[in-house]
């Protein structure tokens, strides 16, 4: 079993990737520094956005991104209201990238 990165240090690294690559992104809402999950929002900038959740695979016992969301902006800024309005502990992130960029598969 492989220690999990904290969450806090997680998002840090994260944001610091996407600023160096000139990406616009913010912390919506914070969550548990240590052990909460992170949701990852990437508005298109026309109007639409995905998000994504990191979930443990029971088949390959790995952590993976994958869309929990995703069409008009404000129903997917809903979807995430809902998320939070069950675990506070959720961090949320928005990404603003008209090219879709997120790099959370280049992510660990």
């Amino acid at each position: 079993m492989s220690a999990r990165l904290a969450s806090g240090i997680w998002v840090s690294a994260y944001l610091r990737r996407l600023q160096i690559e000139g990406i616009p992104a913010y912390v919506m809402a914070r969550g548990d520094a240590t052990a909460g999950a992170v949701l990852v929002k990437l508005a298109a900038l026309d109007g639409t956005a995905r998000a994504h959740m990191r979930q443990h695979d029971l088949a390959t016992g790995q952590r993976a991104w994958h869309i929990l969301t995703q069409g008009p902006e404000a129903e997917v800024d809903a979807a995430i209201t809902r998320q939070r309005s069950f675990d506070p502990d959720l961090w949320v992130l928005e990404v603003e990238d008209a090219r879709g960029r997120d790099f959370l598969d280049e992510m660990g």
